[in-house]
This record gives structure tokens, C-alpha cells and sequence, in this order.
């Protein structure tokens, strides 16, 4: 595939882009909370994705040259890696945050670098230094920490766990879709390998239909509405987008420090839209996420460095 010439962009305008699709995963997670107040999880997917798909086929028809060509051989592999690592991500992310708070959320699903370090051990044969070893054991204490305290009662609550429990396993899906998405990579690029996966896992979304699914639509408020095109066209759609264009001329290593800002930001969402607590507890378990995060990222930037 012949690779087109990278986007020059100023420093500016990257932080610029960034801070766009930051502000657009930041408010994922709160929008997702108000979805979920007149949909079930599962008819949230749904309605996010029939939003995203019919978005990413007008791009693809009306900037065909941009896309990398289908091959057929490949059909069912990007279908199996949209399904579970995209499709089989949003409902475990939204039949979490049934149970818990947009800013616990989202500091779980920031611990997925963690578990793409832990998969490329295991099946790429990478090796596990102590310093990355350190930060995917303090992040993981942190997750434990919100999984279980997180909530102003301190008392574990099953449902909160499920939530918890739902959310991570979101996270994980996500770090095996970037581990199976490698070998991918080498035919398709980052942008098209996004469309693709997501257009061909949504099929795997259509056994899920039923008439509940026209009940809650046709009863769906504004906000509801508002809330389902925010998170299909600003936080999947232009989010994706922003990040595979800066990426044609920053390393992931470079701008994944604006990330550690999302769930900083949901959070702060949350107390104030929903009234959510932030306790102790929670500010514990986050901050030892985050500095797992940046222990496991100072050690990869390192590696990248020396490798160029």
C-alpha cells in the first residue's frame, strides 16, 4: 500500500486537535450516562453505531482515495477484531457506567496502554522490564482501589462491582484490539483499519434488534438524541480522526500524555452534572492509575527512542 504524505501541522494546531478530541472522549462518558437514562445498554450500542456507520460510509464514498482497498482475505478478521474489540468494548463501557460514575469509568478504560504492554509480552514475546512491571502492578491497585471504594459508600456493593468489573473487561477488548490490529496495519492504514472494523463488527450488533429497541428510540427525548449524536460524530468519528492524522507526525509515545487529561475532566463532568461524589477513595485509586500510566509510558518512550 503506498502510504500517503503526512499532514504538516504546527505544534499549535496538533495541541490544538488534541485538545479537541480529548474534550470529545472527556464528555463520552457522561453522554453515555444520559443515553443510558431512556435506552438499555445494548439499544445505546446500537444507536451509536448506526450513527457512526452511516458517517463513516459518506466519508468513505466522498474521500475514497484516502482509504485503503478492502482485501477479501481480511473480511473476516477486521469483522471478529470490530466485534469484540470495538463492538463487544462499547457494551461492557455502557452496561458499566450503569452502575458506576463517568470519571471511574473512564480512569479504567485509561489503564488500557497497561494491558497492551501485558498481551505483547504474552503473544508478541516483548520483554517485561521491572519499571513497566511496577507501573502495571501500582495502575492495577488503583483500579482495584476505585472497583471496590470507589463509590462514596465504602461498602462493596454488587452491582458497583459488576459495573466495575463490566468496564474493565471493555479495556481489555480495547488492548486486544490493538495487539490483533498489528499485523493489519501492514495493509491498511490507521484510519481505514478503524472504519472498516467498525462497519464490518457493527454487523455482529444486528441479532441484538429487537422491538424494544423501536419502543425506547421512538420515546427518546432531546437531550437523549443529543447525547447519541455527540458520541457517534464528536467522540468516535472526529476523535478518530484528529488521532490517526496527528499520528501521521507525532509517535503515540508524544501525544498520549494528553489522554492522561480525559478522565480528569470526566470526572469533573460528573460531580457537576450528575452530582457524583469524588472521594478519597477515588482520588487514591486514581492517582495510583495514573502514575502506573506514566511509569508504563516513560518506559516504552524510552525503548522507542533507543530502537530509532
Amino acid at each position: 500500500m503506498e502510504k500517503t504524505k503526512s499532514t504538516k501541522l504546527t505544534n499549535l494546531q496538533v495541541t490544538l486537535l488534541m485538545t479537541i478530541a480529548i474534550i470529545a472522549w472527556a464528555f463520552a462518558f457522561p453522554f453515555i450516562k444520559i443515553g443510558l437514562e431512556e435506552l438499555s445498554f445494548i439499544n445505546l450500542t446500537i444507536m451509536r453505531f448506526f450513527v457512526v456507520c452511516v458517517v463513516a460510509i459518506t466519508i468513505i464514498l466522498l474521500q475514497s482515495k484516502k482509504f485503503s482497498k478492502l482485501h477479501k482475505k481480511d473480511i473476516i478478521p477486521i469483522f471478529l477484531l470490530g466485534f469484540f474489540g470495538v463492538m463487544i468494548y462499547h457494551l461492557g463501557l455502557n452496561y458499566g457506567e450503569q452502575y458506576i460514575s463517568p470519571g471511574a469509568a473512564s480512569l479504567i478504560i485509561a489503564t488500557i496502554p497497561l494491558y497492551i504492554v501485558i498481551l505483547a509480552v504474552l503473544s508478541l514475546k516483548e520483554k517485561m522490564t521491572a519499571k513497566k512491571a511496577t507501573g502495571i502492578i501500582i495502575a492495577l491497585c488503583g483500579v482495584l482501589v476505585i472497583s471496590i471504594w470507589g463509590k462514596e459508600n465504602t461498602t462493596l456493593e454488587i452491582n458497583y462491582a459488576s459495573g466495575a468489573i463490566a468496564v474493565l473487561i471493555a479495556a481489555i477488548m480495547g488492548a486486544v484490539y490493538t495487539i490483533a490490529g498489528k499485523k493489519l496495519l501492514a495493509r491498511y492504514n490507521g484510519l481505514s483499519l478503524t472504519f472498516y472494523a467498525i462497519l464490518l463488527g457493527s454487523l455482529g450488533l444486528l441479532p441484538l434488534i429487537n422491538q424494544s429497541l423501536f419502543k425506547e428510540v421512538s420515546n427518546m427525548s432531546i437531550n437523549a438524541w443529543f447525547a447519541i449524536l455527540f458520541l457517534g460524530i464528536f467522540s468516535t468519528i472526529i476523535g478518530y480522526s484528529i488521532w490517526y492524522i496527528v499520528l501521521e507526525i507525532k509517535t503515540a509515545s508524544e501525544i498520549s500524555v494528553y489522554l492522561y487529561a480525559i478522565p480528569i475532566i470526566s470526572t469533573i463532568i460528573s460531580y457537576f452534572w450528575f452530582g457524583d461524589q469524588i472521594t478519597m477513595f477515588f482520588i487514591l485509586g486514581g492517582g495510583l492509575v495514573i502514575i502506573g500510566l506514566i511509569l508504563v509510558n516513560i518506559e516504552s518512550k524510552k525503548k522507542l527512542e533507543k530502537e530509532n
